[in-house]
C-alpha cells in the first residue's frame, strides 16, 4: 500500500477528496471587484475564476496549491452561509484524504495535563454535552486584496468568511477530562494537514487557556446540521467564536496543554499585528511583544449584499439597501445607512439576532427625489462602541480591513 508521503508526491501535495477528482468543474467567468471598495490587483482579478472543488459549488479561486477559495457575494444575502458555498482556506498543500470517522482519534495531553487520553469520534459525540453556537468564521486576511498599497499574501476579496451553526463538545469539557494543571498557560492545536517540503513549518496554533475554557469554544463535528465538509475540517475542527479563523484548526488531531508560550512560526512570527493599531479587547498576552501581538478578535464590519457599482434605481420609487454586519462577539448595536455619500445617516432595521457571534442582517429603504449620482454606504457599530473606519488602517500583513463601502449608483 502506498504511504501518505507517496500519495502526496504523486498528487503534487494535494490529496484528492474521496470519490472523485479534486476539481469538479471550472468556469472561466470574470469575477468583478467587490462594490464600493478599492480594486483587487489585476492578477487577482485575472486568476479569480469560478471553480468547483469536490463537494463545493463554484467558488472564487485565489490559489489552488494550497486550495484557497472564497464565497461569492450572492451567498451572503442570508445569515447562514450554505456548507457547499463556504470558503476554503489552507496554508499547506499536504491535505489529508477524507478521514473515516471511525478511524479518527484525537490525542489530548501535553506536559500541563494531568491525565492524557485519546478520544474517538463516537466518544466526542456521546461522552460530552453537545452544544451549538452560530458564529462567523473569517480568515484574518479577508479583504487583503483591497489594501492600497497592496500587501503580500492571498489576495482575498470580501468572501473569505462564512457564518454557520456549529455543533460539538465544549473544549473546556474535553480539557477537564485531561485535568489541566495550575501552570497551564496555552493550549496548542495541531491538524492533520501538513507541509510538503521539510523546511516548511507545520501549521500549528495555540490559544490562551482562558480562551480555551470559554464556554463557546468548541471541538465541532457538525456545521449547519450536517457533518463538517471535508474542506472545512472533517471529522472535527476547533471553533473559536469571535476570533479570526487562524485559530479554527481543521482536521484536529492533537490538543496539548503547555506551561510556556508556544514556540511555533505561525504564532510567534505570522498572524501578528502592530500593538495599539486596533480597538481590540482580547489580547493574547503570553505571546505579546513591545511592538506586535497575535491577531485575536475580529473588528466590527459590514457588507452591502444587494447593490452593485453603477446600478440604476428609479426616481420617486423606493430602493432597499440590504446587507450583513458582524464583529468579534460584542454584538451589533446599530447599522447606519447613507445614500448621499455620508452627509446624512439613518439607522437600518436589524434582522433576527442569532447570537453575538453571528452575522446580523440589516435593511433600509431610500427614495431618490431627483436624477443623478448617489453614493450608498453602510456603517456598523458594536455594543462595545467600536465603529467601522472610513480610512484603511495600514498594517504589514493586511489584516482587519473594515473600511466603509462607498457604492456609486445612479437615480434615473
Amino acid at each position: 500500500m502506498p504511504s501518505r508521503r507517496d500519495i502526496l508526491k504523486a498528487t503534487g501535495g494535494l490529496v484528492l477528496a474521496t470519490g472523485g477528482s479534486w476539481l469538479a468543474s471550472h468556469a472561466h467567468a470574470a469575477v468583478p471587484n467587490p462594490p464600493g471598495l478599492a480594486p483587487l490587483p489585476a492578477g487577482a482579478v485575472a486568476s479569480g475564476d469560478l471553480e468547483a472543488i469536490a463537494g463545493k459549488l463554484p467558488l472564487i479561486k485565489r490559489s489552488w496549491r494550497p486550495p484557497n477559495y472564497e464565497t461569492p457575494l450572492s451567498y451572503f444575502s442570508e445569515e447562514l452561509t450554505p456548507n457547499r458555498a463556504f470558503f476554503v482556506r489552507y496554508h499547506l498543500a499536504g491535505i489529508p484524504a477524507e478521514i473515516a470517522a471511525d478511524k479518527w482519534t484525537l490525542k489530548i495531553g501535553g506536559e500541563a495535563a494531568a491525565t492524557p487520553f485519546e478520544l474517538s469520534f463516537d466518544q466526542l459525540k456521546h461522552d460530552f454535552p453537545a452544544v451549538e453556537v452560530v458564529a462567523v468564521n473569517q480568515c484574518s486576511g479577508n479583504r487583503r486584496g483591497l489594501f492600497e498599497p497592496h500587501v503580500a499574501g492571498v489576495e482575498w476579496g470580501v468572501g473569505a468568511m462564512g457564518n454557520a451553526r456549529w455543533k460539538g463538545a465544549r473544549l473546556k469539557d474535553v480539557l477537564a477530562k485531561a485535568g489541566l494543571k495550575k501552570e497551564a498557560l496555552e493550549i496548542a492545536l495541531n491538524g492533520a494537514d501538513g507541509p510538503i517540503m521539510p523546511a516548511t513549518p507545520d501549521f500549528q496554533k495555540s490559544i490562551p487557556v482562558w480562551k480555551a475554557l470559554d464556554e463557546n469554544t468548541l471541538v465541532a463535528y457538525e456545521m449547519n446540521g450536517e457533518p463538517l465538509p471535508h474542506w472545512n475540517g472533517f471529522p472535527a475542527r476547533i471553533v473559536v467564536p469571535g476570533w479570526t479563523g487562524t485559530y479554527w484548526m481543521k482536521h484536529i488531531v492533537s490538543i496539548n496543554a503547555i506551561s510556556k508560550p508556544f514556540d511555533n512560526f505561525w504564532v510567534k512570527s505570522a498572524y501578528r499585528i502592530p500593538v495599539g493599531k486596533f480597538p481590540l479587547i482580547d489580547h493574547f498576552t503570553s505571546q505579546m511583544t513591545d511592538v506586535n501581538e497575535p491577531i485575536t478578535e475580529m473588528v466590527v464590519n459590514s457588507l452591502i449584499t444587494n447593490i452593485d457599482t453603477g446600478q440604476q434605481v428609479p426616481v420617486d420609487r423606493p430602493f432597499e439597501v440590504k446587507g450583513i454586519a458582524w464583529d468579534g462577539g460584542r454584538g451589533i448595536a446599530d447599522v447606519e445607512i447613507s445614500a448621499d455619500g455620508g452627509r446624512s445617516w439613518r439607522s437600518a432595521t436589524l434582522g433576527t439576532d442569532y447570537g453575538r457571534f453571528s452575522f446580523r442582517r440589516f435593511s433600509q429603504a431610500f427614495t431618490p427625489t431627483e436624477r443623478g449620482a448617489l453614493i450608498v454606504m453602510a456603517r456598523a457599530t458594536n455594543r462595545a462602541g467600536a465603529t467601522q473606519t472610513m480610512e484603511l488602517i495600514l498594517n504589514p500583513a493586511g489584516y482587519h480591513h473594515n473600511v466603509v463601502q462607498r457604492i456609486a449608483i445612479n437615480a434615473v
